[in-house]
């Protein structure tokens, strides 16, 4: 399954961001309102960074910042890893695994178009292989679906 796929079954691909100036405490609070791990960071309408739950524990509280006084570019990751539409779900697992990350913005060419957690690969997954053991079980059977 490719990753255009995964993103045509999520139920809401909408994309939560934030500027690079805006305060920690805001990007809170739009993943705490949307329910939501990571919040991508765009400026000028390009993708900048990504802000995480993880950076928020490593580089907020571990370090003794304050979330309403510090800005996202400051702590966000800049450096992000995205994936393209057309790689396959087992090339975004493998780059979860490989770079300790649970999310992956997803690109087409140069514009964002999606973002793919690892809860989405996980769902996928399972909604796969249940369809795979109910063909089968339908094939033992001899009802030939």
């Amino acid at each position: 399954m490719k990753i255009r796929q995964i993103l045509q079954k999520k139920k809401i691909n909408a994309l939560f961001s934030v500027s690079s100036d805006s305060t920690v405490y805001h990007a809170l609070e739009v993943m705490a309102e949307k329910n939501i791990g990571a919040v991508l960071v765009i400026d000028n309408g390009k993708l900048s960074g990504i802000f995480s739950e993880r950076d928020y524990a490593r580089k907020i509280v571990l370090k003794g910042l304050h979330s309403d006084e510090t800005q996202v570019k400051d702590v966000m990751t800049s450096r992000v890893i995205t994936i393209d539409l057309e790689h396959k779900l087992e090339d975004a697992m493998q780059i979860m695994s490989d770079k300790h990350i649970r999310h992956l913005p997803v690109m087409d060419g140069d514009a964002l178009v999606g973002i793919i957690s690892i809860n989405d690969l996980v769902t996928t997954l399972i909604n796969e292989q249940k369809a795979q053991i109910a063909s089968l079980e339908s094939y033992i059977s001899g009802s030939y679906a």
